[in-house]
């Protein structure tokens, strides 16, 4: 989405913020280059359905002057530990720069409503594009594609519910804790903390770290029962239910 005025300007990154795969960053050491900045929680599956693309862009355009920040900030327990935040960059295979907001001071200055959000900046440092929620994604490739002077076709759907054609049905509410009973759905998903096995309408699933983990994909949305139960060492925070496209028409 475009801003409504040219000259909202780029608040800068807290001077306390730690940093991952990069020394510490100043907003105006940037200038001259655009910036997308993310807001992220490795705990939230939209969060996590969204990095794909947040990487795609830095590998495309990193070398045409891009400069790609994910700031991670907690929804959950699990995310208010430094050590898994940078745990969870590692074991996703994040290679741009990370910034880890626990006191959520970024957050405050951006006026920030919810994840994930991106935040293009210009070479001056003026908001040229931003987007709450998942999708809108070839509306920001091609504004990055606009300011870094670049033309190629944008990444494709890398989830076919991504698709701005795709009819995709609303899924269950997120329920708080591991959740039991009927749900609509193209996917379900277990925010956990700790470590063990849970198992997932009676299969048994390993849990080595914790976040976001994905229990059940279904090809379309689905109308199922889900049997969730939680093993020693391990917590479930919140049972999360991603859309999924709607059946064909008859």
């Amino acid at each position: 989405m475009r801003p409504p005025v040219h000259d909202i300007p780029a608040p800068p990154f807290p001077t306390t913020a730690t940093w991952v795969n990069v020394a510490p960053l100043r907003m105006d050491k940037q200038r001259g280059r655009p910036v997308l900045v993310e807001f992220w929680d490795f705990c939230r599956p939209s969060s996590l359905r969204t990095l794909p693309y947040v990487k795609a862009w830095h590998e495309r355009y990193a070398g045409h002057g891009l400069r790609v920040v994910t700031v991670h900030s907690p929804g959950f327990p699990p995310g208010e530990d430094e050590e898994a935040a940078r745990a969870a960059v590692a074991r996703l295979a994040i290679e741009h720069p990370v910034c880890i907001d626990l006191a959520f001071e970024l957050w405050r200055s951006y006026d920030n409503e919810g994840w994930p959000a991106r935040y293009l900046w210009d070479g001056d440092g003026h908001l040229a594009e931003y987007h709450v929620g998942e999708g809108g994604y070839a509306d920001t490739e091609l504004a990055i594609q606009e300011l870094v002077g670049v033309g190629r076709e944008p990444i494709g759907p890398l989830h076919p519910e991504d698709d701005p054609e795709a009819r995709i049905v609303v899924p269950t509410l997120d329920q708080p804790g591991a959740y039991c009973g009927p749900y609509g759905a193209g996917g379900v998903w277990a925010v956990l903390g700790g470590a063990g096995e849970l198992h997932v309408n009676g299969e048994r699933r390993p849990v080595d770290a914790p976040g976001a983990h994905l229990l059940l994909s279904h090809p379309q949305h689905v109308d199922a029962v889900l049997d969730l139960r939680i093993g020693d060492g391990v917590t479930c925070h919140a049972t999360c239910f991603t859309p999924g496209l709607a059946a064909p028409a008859a």
